[in-house]
């Protein structure tokens, strides 16, 4: 009798462990389309990898940034974001081929909304896993240089600490889940590489 009931208690820990199990990657297939969907990234390929281009790169992203801050911070979601930036699209190539003349560059800039495969990327204050992400892709010249990756909506590219994130993260609707697993906090390592993971397949799936 008691081996029976031992049994049924096993079989019942055993059933509360797999359900909770498929809730919690349900949560992190969850995030991971948000991150899909909430996310615009802003992709910046220098012409070469001199140190020249690579500094005008930087002149050019610092250009582009700070013009968009304002009207990103307007908008609601990234559904928004994206038709801005695509209406925008003329305007802020001018801008980047703009600040190429003034540093006496002969090359231009080809500016476009894109969907591309991401790596994982770790800024200052947040990383981001990989995957397929929406990106407003800036081309300098031959784009045969090193690239520079940040987040144009929500406005993460700005923010220079801990708290200038999580409150960016918190008005995107991100959970505090996801903001701690992209923070690296400590007890959502594994979450993160979940996110990453599934992002990576992502990758493969897309090149498919």
């Amino acid at each position: 009798m008691d081996g029976v009931f031992m049994k049924k208690c096993i079989r019942r820990i055993g059933i509360c462990f797999l359900l909770a199990a498929l809730v919690w990657s349900g949560t992190v297939i969850a995030d991971r389309q948000r991150l899909r969907q909430e996310l615009v990234r802003l992709h910046v390929v220098a012409n070469s990898d001199s140190e020249a281009d690579q500094a005008v790169k930087l002149r050019v992203k610092d250009a582009v940034v700070e013009s968009l801050k304002d009207s990103m911070t307007n908008m609601t979601d990234a559904e928004q974001a994206k038709a801005y930036l695509q209406e925008n699209l003329p305007r802020i190539e001018a801008l980047a081929n703009r600040v190429l003349r003034e540093a006496g560059c002969d090359g231009s800039a080809a500016v476009s909304l894109a969907t591309e495969e991401f790596a994982a990327r770790v800024y200052d204050t947040f990383s981001l896993p990989a995957g397929v992400y929406d990106a407003l892709r800036i081309t300098i010249g031959k784009g045969q240089g090193h690239n520079w990756w940040c987040v144009v909506f929500p406005g993460l590219c700005v923010p220079a600490s801990g708290e200038g994130f999580e409150k960016t993260a918190d008005c995107a609707g991100f959970p505090d889940s996801l903001t701690a697993a992209l923070e690296g906090k400590k007890g959502y390592e594994v979450r993160f590489f979940l996110l990453d993971a599934l992002g990576r397949l992502e990758n493969l799936l897309h090149r498919s």
